[in-house]
């Protein structure tokens, strides 16, 4: 278990994360989501001791980080892939991290084996893909057998089968009372993976919460209809109290109604339908709508950026537009 009280942490005039208490638990996979800049990599760091706290505490498994005499054991943690020397391969790393740990050699072959590292193993690292340098840092956080994962960006550069495997990985060691913490800017990664999440902005939390509390609490409750009657079931719809718009694709969406008094209405009226779907919102929807005052870059509207194709301001969002938004995201 991961429990912050009051955890801060202030860089000069930036305060990067904002009297923040929560607790993740074991037995569950918690997302940690939020905008760049919203505190998440500083928070992580701090939970491993990698940066100190201005004020407040964090502990695992009851005590600080620095505190455990076996901290692989007790939390691995993924949070830069790349720290790793170069000229090494993969089993290297691996097992001058095993000596200094006290950790069996037969652990480091067990790893490589669960990661699908085998065949790269002997590779220097200096030489790997960015998806198999995720699959070593998770091999790493994997070493000491630890009772807490924390993952940042786990699934950052791999393919879809290794998102799938991440994804069952996190499931698997959660379902064996593991506390297992991980950040991700992928929504529908989340929302497959995760049962709770955590959401921070501007160093705050906005959210702590089961992902279906958040969703269902953001939900549009909207149901998209189409019939051949499009004009009668429209005005129906709206003696009932329904708010109708039209979509692009000449469907009807309606607020204020669920799918079983549209169909009634509908039927009661005679009128054919040959679309009835409610709409759920989805955890991305949810998350924007939460953090729309968190964001720290804003892109522009691309109607006043993008224009026809070969026109005067399909030029002017060329390689200067581009830089811009890149050098936002570093």
């Amino acid at each position: 278990m991961i429990e912050a009280r009051g955890l801060t942490k202030r860089y000069k005039d930036k305060l990067a994360v904002d009297d923040v208490s929560f607790v993740v638990r074991p037995g569950v996979v918690t997302g940690f989501l939020g905008p760049n800049g919203a505190g998440k990599s500083t928070t992580m760091r701090m939970i491993v001791g990698l940066d100190r706290p201005t004020a407040g505490t964090v502990t695992v498994n009851g005590q600080s980080y620095a505190r455990h005499r076996a901290p692989l054991a007790e939390v691995g943690a993924l949070l830069e892939a790349k720290a790793v020397h170069p000229g090494r391969s993969a089993r290297q790393h691996l097992q001058a991290l095993a000596a200094t740990h006290g950790i069996a050699t037969s652990r480091v072959d067990e790893v490589i084996d669960l990661t699908g590292l085998t065949a790269v193993a002997g590779k220097r690292v200096g030489g790997f893909s960015l998806g198999m340098g995720q699959r070593l840092g998770i091999a790493v956080a994997l070493l000491g057998d630890p009772r807490t994962l924390i993952l940042d960006e786990p699934v950052n550069g791999l393919d879809p089968e290794g998102v799938l495997w991440v994804r069952n990985l996190a499931k698997h060691l959660a379902g064996q009372g593991r506390t297992v913490f991980l950040s991700s800017h992928l929504m529908s990664e989340v929302a497959l993976t995760a049962d709770h999440v955590i959401v921070i902005g501007k160093g705050r939390i906005l959210a702590d919460m089961p992902v279906t509390e958040l969703v269902d609490g953001a939900s549009r409750r909207t149901v998209r209809v189409r019939s051949p009657q499009q004009g009668d079931l429209a005005d129906a719809l709206r003696r009932e109290g329904g708010e109708v718009t039209a979509a692009d694709d000449g469907a009807l969406e309606v607020t204020g109604l669920d799918a079983a008094q549209v169909g009634e209405t509908a039927a009661a009226g005679g009128v054919v339908l040959h679309e009835l779907t409610p709409l759920a919102s989805t955890l991305e929807e949810a998350y924007m709508a939460l953090t729309a005052d968190s964001v720290e870059y804003h892109a522009g509207d691309l109607a006043d950026v993008v224009g026809s194709a070969g026109g005067p301001a399909g030029r002017s969002a060329g390689p200067d537009a581009g830089t811009q938004a890149e050098a936002g995201t570093r």
